[in-house]
């Protein structure tokens, strides 16, 4: 396979088609390489229109490229913000994001794949990010009521818990993909002021759920 031809591919085929069109983004498709974060038996399929298996028994999945390009691309980060990620996976998200932020603070449910996000970040040579082992489904303040600038949601909820509205500084964007299969609704989520958010739906799609995170029940009683 020539790789760089088939992130070339990636790119001008799956990715711009999208709507992912600003240059500094695209630029980071090419500086952080897909394939060092993707697991080795799935390597043929880095560049793939497909979510790629992670390890473990969980059945957890690295987003399809376009998907992770467009959040990234919506989430606008900028060098100043401080950005928490919920569900590291192997650290390729988390890996995009801290070229343009700040600091991440990426949370993984999974020790395993703690382990493989850390190990990825590190043989990068990244030392913005910090991986932490917990369940961020729910939120992520760990008791300390820190805020961020960005909060990224790597996988999706049937609906936001209020926690993460209350982490969001003023200014600050939620990205995050919510509802339930077969039909999800990709979501931009802005803190406008002390009390008011607006919400700007972005695409249709439908991947994994967070582990641990809360179903939407149907039932009325």
């Amino acid at each position: 396979m020539n790789i760089e031809q088939a992130r070339f591919n990636m790119i001008e085929q799956q990715i711009r088609p999208w709507n992912v069109l600003e240059l500094d983004v695209l630029e980071l498709l090419t500086v952080v390489r897909r394939e060092e974060f993707v697991p080795v038996a799935y390597k043929s399929l880095a560049f793939s229109d497909t979510e790629i298996p992670l390890p473990g028994p969980n059945g957890e999945s690295m987003l399809a490229p376009k998907v992770e390009a467009r959040l990234l691309q919506q989430a606008a980060v900028k060098k100043h913000e401080q950005v928490l990620e919920i569900g590291a996976g192997s650290g390729y998200m988390a890996a995009l994001l801290c070229y343009k932020a700040r600091h991440v603070t990426t949370v993984e449910i999974d020790p395993e794949l703690k382990a493989l996000a850390e190990k990825n970040l590190a043989a990068y040579g990244i030392t913005n990010v910090e991986v932490m082992l917990g369940n961020g489904a729910q939120g992520w303040d760990q008791g300390a009521s820190k805020t961020y600038d960005v909060i990224v949601i790597s996988g999706s909820l049937s609906t936001l818990p209020d926690a993460f509205l209350k982490q969001l500084n003023v200014g600050g964007r939620i990205v995050a993909i919510l509802g339930e299969a077969p039909v999800m609704s990709a979501q931009i989520i802005t803190r406008t002021s002390d009390s008011n958010y607006s919400t700007v739906h972005l695409f249709e799609t439908n991947v994994k759920p967070l582990r641990e995170a809360a179903v939407h029940s149907h039932f009325k009683f």
